[in-house]
């Protein structure tokens, strides 16, 4: 049964707005590994994706009165962990960096050689990349924001959205070739 669904949830979510702790618990413990899943690509490493998804539950404990039971749960608790990430990258001093867009290529993911590679590796080559790099990657590839969103969200121009997004298919490409031992063009 999906967590939306049932009184219980709604128990839940009405123990959250009273201040429950047994409830928050509850909350967390339900949404942990889903928010860890969006925490995760991220961040450098598991204990900033923790970081990451404490602050987020934080957020949402904080601000639960404000969410809508009409509405479903998770993707109200994604967009605060997405959010939550973005505004993590943007306190990282690292993530000033911009690319320039002359040094951006155009590269193209192989589906078969993507569908030999197991989720845990992939998330460590996501992880692998430059925050900055990863930011993009996740918000476009993942999250489905356009470029002008991107940029608006992290505070960079629209070129080094797209540069960047460019720059990090480019490594994952190079990382999964370097991994499978493959070369494809």
């Amino acid at each position: 049964m999906h967590p939306d669904a049932g009184s219980d949830f709604r128990s839940i979510l009405d123990g959250c707005r009273k201040g429950r702790r047994a409830s928050q618990h509850e909350l967390y413990r339900i949404f942990y590994a889903y928010g860890m899943s969006i925490a995760i690509r991220y961040a450098d490493e598991e204990d900033e994706a923790i970081q990451i998804l404490n602050d987020s539950f934080m957020k949402v404990f904080g601000n639960i009165k404000k969410y809508d039971a009409g509405q479903p749960f998770k993707p109200w608790f994604r967009a605060i962990v997405v959010n939550t990430a973005i505004n993590h990258l943007r306190r990282q001093e690292k993530f000033k960096k911009e690319v320039r867009m002359e040094e951006a290529g155009n590269m193209q993911a192989s589906e078969d050689i993507l569908s030999r590679i197991s989720y845990q590796e992939l998330i460590k080559m996501v992880q692998s990349l430059s925050a900055a790099y990863r930011a993009v990657f996740n918000l476009y590839a993942i999250e489905g924001f356009t470029h002008e969103e991107i940029a608006s969200s992290l505070g960079i121009s629209i070129g080094a959205s797209k540069s960047n997004l460019s720059k990090a298919r480019a490594k994952l490409k190079e990382l999964v070739t370097k991994s499978l031992n493959t070369r494809y063009a």
